[in-house]
């Protein structure tokens, strides 16, 4: 993963991004600097807040990083998992159904989500998640699949 470009958002894209993402997420982000940094060899692209790798792009579609989601904490688009699911989802692993304690019920299938462990709320990976909201808690299946995770190599990330 390296850098192919990278240039300062210009004001509307700013706004536009921090609205898309208030909505979505109920988050308030709250930068001085935003930097939009194209990468190569990834599907992601990232935006940097105030030096931080906050929000990234797949495709063309703004979520938080956890490093992001950690310093701006979503009350939306949230799935909570037990403490037995914590080294599996931290490992890059797809969420199963036992593992969830709670999820938002606005979530649709394909949104991504921020899944969270449940003792110390810290966002632990970003995933997509495979069924709506009410069907996300149950007994067995896998229903969030695992797109960025604590350790990983947009983790990592330097600039």
């Amino acid at each position: 993963m390296n850098v192919k470009s990278r240039h300062h958002l210009r004001s509307d894209d700013i706004k536009s991004l921090e609205e898309t993402l208030a909505e979505a997420l109920g988050v308030d982000l709250d930068g001085d600097t935003y930097e939009f940094v194209e990468l190569t060899g990834t599907e992601f692209d990232l935006v940097l807040v105030d030096g931080s790798p906050a929000v990234l792009y797949l495709g063309d579609e703004p979520f938080l990083t956890v490093e992001g989601a950690n310093e701006y904490p979503p009350e939306k688009h949230v799935v909570t998992v037990d403490a037995g699911a914590v080294s599996f989802v931290s490992g890059g692993a797809d969420v199963m159904r036992p593992g969830i304690v709670d999820a938002d019920e606005d979530i649709e299938a394909g949104d991504l989500v921020a899944i969270v462990e449940e003792t110390h709320g810290k966002v632990l990976a970003v995933g997509r998640a495979l069924e709506n909201g009410a069907e996300l808690v149950g007994d067995a299946g896998k229903v969030v699949e695992s797109v960025h995770y604590v350790g990983d190599d947009l983790y990592q990330f330097t600039v």
